[in-house]
Order: structure tokens, then C-alpha cells, then sequence
């Protein structure tokens, strides 16, 4: 019988966390998978205590997921390269700005079978233009890596709350691995075979919620959101079908999956990128300082992914197909007035 997968979660926030609780129960119940669960744990001090030694010893994420108990058998590691040590399946679950690091201080500690899943939802802006985290990691670790993106706003997912969720994969096998490792009653998986498309809807949902945000800050109303909501899809799937590197393989289909509409729907209503974008209204506050005061040390994705889809967007002269995008972006960075936002429905290419 072939040894027991030996899981790593690289990343320990809010959704690290939650997902943690999944991977952490099921490896209990399968023997395929190692009992024990290594979490990387970015090392910080909460009320004069490590964060690992809190977690170790209470089994909960006082600071990211507050009021949830992690499994025993996940154990918090605050060294990346131990965390990793000898991993067959790694989970990486980070901000999108840190994945270039993180992969590059594991590079010959994981198995040579290992494989992975992203749940990372955000891009990147190479020399050649856009890039997938899960090429970035593919890439530099050299293993096969999966996606998972869906409508699973964490807390509710620690709740135990029904939700959907999507895995993208190139190798079936893999999806379905990451399916069992990871698949409960309420956390239900369909596996598809478009990671790109499905790790670009993960990415570019955010940047569809801060212009929702903007919205609700400016007391536009239902009808508006619902707006920005079709159009913003519709920007998406766009966006996806130019610059996929498996453009001739993306399927409409896949906008339907969870991974798509649904997580544009919740992120638009309940997701963090809507409500430091409602707050960045209200008060005059910069993105920067709202993101400091209102997220407990999480991160904001939206922003800085309108800015990256923004640089792609210009360098192929392509800003006017996209106002939506663009429009998020100047809002943001560029000292627009946020009233842009409705200007810029107005004049949608969809409603010429």
C-alpha cells in the first residue's frame, strides 16, 4: 500500500484557516492522507504571544478566524521550509503579492510527486504581460497545480454554512484528489478541466466588487449593483477569452460553475473588497489606510488587482473595451472622482 499523502497548507489568514478545518477533519477519516497537517504560520505577536503557540496549544487562529476551533491534528509551523519538508500535497492559500517568496524558499523541500492546489485569487503582471499565480508556482516548483475559486466567503465556510466551489485542474486525477481531500456536505466540488478560467474568475470577481462598493458607498441602489454586476461579468469573460494562455479551450460553461457568477454575487454583497470600498466613499479615506484600520492584517485584492489588470489593459490598448476595469483603477489610484464609476456604466460599450 503506497504511504499516506503528507498535506502543507502554505498560509494561515482567514481563508487559510477555515479551509484548515476541512483538510484537518477529513485526513482523520481517510488513509490515504497523513493524519497530521502542517500549517505555515507567518510568525506575529498577539497579546504578547506567538501566533503558533497560540494555535497549538488553544487549536484557534485568535487573530484571522476568532471564535473557530482548528482540528488537533493541525499543527502551526512557523518555518516555511519545515512546514514543507517532504509535502505531497501543498495548499497554498497566501496573498497574491508574497507567492513569488514563498515558492522560492521551498524549492527542493517538497516531495518530487508533490502536488498543488491555488487558492489564491489574484494575477500577475510579467515582462510578457499577464500571469497566473498557478503558473508562477508551476513554474518555480516545478509540480502540476490545481485551482479552487468559488462563492465561500470564510467565515461562513468555518460556519459550516452549504456553499459550492470549483476546482480548475489540466489533470483530472489531480482535481479529483484535491476533490476527496477536500469535498465535505456543505463544501460541495465540481471539478472542471479550465483552471485558467477558473483562476481568472477568482482574480477578476474582486475588482467587479470594489466598483459594487463604490456603488453602495454612493447610495446608488439595487438596480445600479445589479448593473455593475452583469457588466462586470461580462468584462470578465472578455478579459479571460483575450488573455487566457488556453484562450481557444475557455468555455462559457465555466462562468456558470461557482467559481464564477456565484462568487461575483457574494463578493459583490458580502465580501471585503465591497465593504473598504463602501467605507473609501463614506469617508475620504485612502485604500491604504482603510485596508490598516478595517481588516485586521488581512489583505485587499481588489486594487491592486485593477492595477495589474489596468498595466495589461494599457499596454495592449485596450483601456476603452474595458471601462469598468478601468474605471476601478482611477478611482483608486488615479484621484477620480468615484461618480466615474456610474459615468462609466453610462457610456458601457454593452449600452452603445
Amino acid at each position: 500500500m503506497a504511504a499516506p499523502l503528507k498535506v502543507c497548507i502554505v498560509g494561515s489568514g482567514n481563508w487559510g484557516s477555515a479551509i484548515a478545518r476541512i483538510i484537518g477533519d477529513n485526513v482523520k477519516s481517510m488513509q490515504r492522507f497523513a493524519s497530521t497537517v502542517k500549517m505555515w504560520v507567518f510568525e506575529e505577536t498577539v497579546n504578547g504571544r506567538k501566533l503558533t503557540d497560540i494555535i497549538n496549544t488553544e487549536h484557534e487562529n485568535v487573530k484571522y478566524l476568532p471564535g473557530y476551533k482548528l482540528p488537533d491534528n493541525v499543527v502551526a509551523v512557523p518555518q516555511l521550509s519545515e512546514a514543507a519538508e517532504g509535502a505531497d500535497l501543498l495548499v497554498f492559500v497566501v496573498p497574491h503579492q508574497f507567492i513569488h517568496k514563498l515558492c522560492d524558499e521551498m524549492v527542493g523541500c517538497v516531495s518530487a510527486k508533490a502536488r498543488g492546489i491555488s487558492l489564491i485569487k489574484g494575477i500577475d503582471v510579467g515582462p510578457e504581460g499577464l500571469k497566473l499565480i498557478s503558473d508562477i508556482i508551476r513554474e518555480k516548483m516545478e509540480i502540476d497545480v490545481s485551482v479552487l475559486m468559488g462563492a465561500n466567503i470564510a467565515n461562513e465556510v468555518a460556519a459550516e454554512k452549504f456553499c459550492e466551489t470549483t476546482i480548475g485542474t489540466r489533470i483530472v486525477e489531480n482535481g479529483l484528489l484535491f476533490k476527496d481531500l477536500l469535498q465535505t456536505p456543505n463544501f460541495r466540488i465540481t471539478v472542471v478541466e479550465d483552471a485558467d478560467t477558473v483562476e481568472l474568475c477568482g482574480a477578476l470577481k474582486n475588482i467587479v466588487a470594489v466598483g459594487a462598493g463604490f456603488c453602495d458607498g454612493l447610495k446608488c441602489g439595487d438596480n445600479t449593483k445589479a448593473a455593475v454586476i452583469r457588466l462586470g461579468l461580462m468584462e470578465m469573460i472578455a478579459f479571460t477569452k483575450l488573455f487566457s494562455n488556453h484562450a481557444a479551450s475557455v468555455s462559457t460553461a465555466t462562468f456558470l460553475e461557482s467559481c464564477g457568477v456565484a462568487d461575483l454575487i457574494t463578493t459583490c454583497y458580502g465580501g471585503r473588497n465591497r465593504r473598504v470600498a463602501e467605507a473609501f466613499v463614506r469617508t475620504g479615506k485612502s485604500i491604504e489606510e482603510l485596508e490598516k484600520e478595517m481588516l485586521n492584517g488581512q489583505k485587499l485584492q481588489g486594487p491592486a488587482t485593477s492595477a495589474e489588470v489596468y498595466q495589461i489593459l494599457k499596454h495592449k490598448k485596450l483601456v476603452d473595451k474595458f471601462p469598468l476595469f478601468a474605471a476601478v483603477y482611477q478611482i483608486c489610484y488615479e484621484e477620480k472622482p468615484v461618480q466615474e464609476m456610474i459615468s462609466c456604466l453610462q457610456r458601457h460599450p454593452e449600452h452603445l
